[in-house]
């Protein structure tokens, strides 16, 4: 006799009960909130390297603050810390502190970066290329630029144990991070996450995009008609994800909701986008599908804009094309005018500054905007105002064609 397969339980509700940030603004949610809020612009001339031979000279640089949050690190593996895995243990320890969870069980750790410790390659590359013969510290520089070395340096940081997961999927890699840790909480494949996003600047980034000629030697203006190119930044941002009823029953302070995922890839180009977006359109309807709403529900829209007038056009092409008729009346902004481009941090910084957004009822603002590029359809944000939103999509698009797509809810 047959019997029907069980059936599946219903899709949990994944909430976000701690968030750590840290940008060119600054460490933590409050100052970063405050400058995405106001539309403060953070870029300065390059100090971490020497510029002189690339065209743009600028970039949006993190002080890092000299002493690193309370941490179970050894003194020689806080000595091998290099300046990625020092951002992420930043932004992991506040995210941490925040969910109040404590080190009681396996606990996955998801992390997306397109560079890791990318200076341990160059360092490595460039002694090497000066001395082929002298192998001092090269063992420990391969050892800790592999990029899932960042994530076990933060594991071993917070105590905790449990699969760590990197992603490195170009520019998309802190969404698809996040995204994957919420299909997995979701399906009940974990009781809880911490996920994010995380990228250093370091010379050999910077000087290849420089010659890509993607770089701009002036402040990045995203949907402006004068655009000409992107601008680099540096940071990290982690999430601690967990299910609703959970962290209801211990009283957890609720940040926010994600409700909606969609991931796409398309084959058009190495770097360049698809021009009408087809593929970014279908990442948005992914997201809307799983979270059960249209564009019409949608508030407020993160692009990913960066300024590059092929990405910028293709992303219009693809918001108009998701949007339709709700496009017109759409608030969109990229917070990309203030600190850069974060590469593989840009989709996890950009999902914790739609949950300040939607947690404190306001807009991000592009102040630097000084023409809109008249192709746009929507309402590009460009002073700093309060509004009532409740719902925010947040785009990520990479290179070789790579679509994120987050949905985020005010908290419940």
């Amino acid at each position: 006799m047959l019997f029907p397969p069980p059936k599946a339980p219903p899709p949990r509700r994944i909430v976000v009960t701690g968030a750590g940030v840290i940008t060119a603004f600054g460490a933590g949610w409050k100052i970063n909130a405050e400058g995405f809020r106001s539309g403060r612009t953070a870029f300065r001339p390059v100090t971490l390297f020497d510029v002189s031979r690339q065209r743009c000279k600028i970039a949006a640089e993190i002080d890092l603050p000299a002493d690193l949050p309370p941490n179970q690190l050894s003194r020689g593996d806080l000595r091998r810390l290099q300046r990625a895995s020092r951002l992420l243990l930043l932004a992991g320890a506040e995210a941490w502190k925040q969910s109040g969870w404590k080190p009681d069980g396996p606990l996955p750790l998801i992390l997306g970066t397109t560079s890791g410790e990318m200076c341990l390659g160059q360092q490595y590359l460039r002694q090497t290329l000066q001395t082929p013969f002298s192998f001092k510290g090269q063992a420990e520089r391969v050892t800790h630029y592999l990029v899932q070395q960042q994530g076990i340096n933060l594991a071993n940081a917070l105590g905790i144990e449990g699969q760590v997961i990197t992603i490195s999927n170009a520019c998309a890699s802190g969404a698809n991070a996040i995204g994957h840790a919420w299909e997995m909480v979701r399906r009940g494949r974990a009781e809880r996450i911490l996920t994010g996003g995380y990228d250093a600047l370091c010379h050999l980034t910077f000087a290849g995009f420089d010659t890509l000629q993607a770089l701009s030697p002036t402040p990045c203006r995203p949907f402006d008609a004068g655009r000409d190119g992107l601008t680099l930044g540096e940071g990290a941002a982690v999430l601690a994800l967990e299910d609703l009823s959970s962290a209801q029953r211990r009283g957890a302070e609720i940040l926010g909701e994600i409700i909606g995922y969609g991931a796409t890839t398309d084959t058009h180009h190495l770097t360049q986008p698809e021009p009408e977006g087809k593929a970014a359109v279908a990442a948005m309807q992914a997201a809307c599908a799983s979270a059960g709403v249209t564009p019409e529900q949608i508030d407020y829209v993160n692009a990913h804009g960066t300024a590059t007038p092929q990405n910028d056009f293709a992303e219009t092409a693809a918001i108009q094309a998701w949007a339709g008729q709700r496009a017109a009346t759409l608030t969109v902004s990229s917070t990309k005018a203030g600190i850069g481009h974060l590469l593989g941090a840009a989709g996890a910084v950009e999902a914790v500054v739609s949950l300040m957004a939607l947690r404190g009822q306001w807009l991000p603002p592009q102040t630097s905007l000084q023409t809109p590029d008249p192709l746009c359809c929507f309402q590009i944000v460009r002073q700093p105002v309060d509004a009532k939103i409740n719902t925010a999509l947040s785009n990520s698009f990479g290179f070789g064609g790579a679509n994120a797509t987050l949905i985020f809810r005010r908290s419940p």
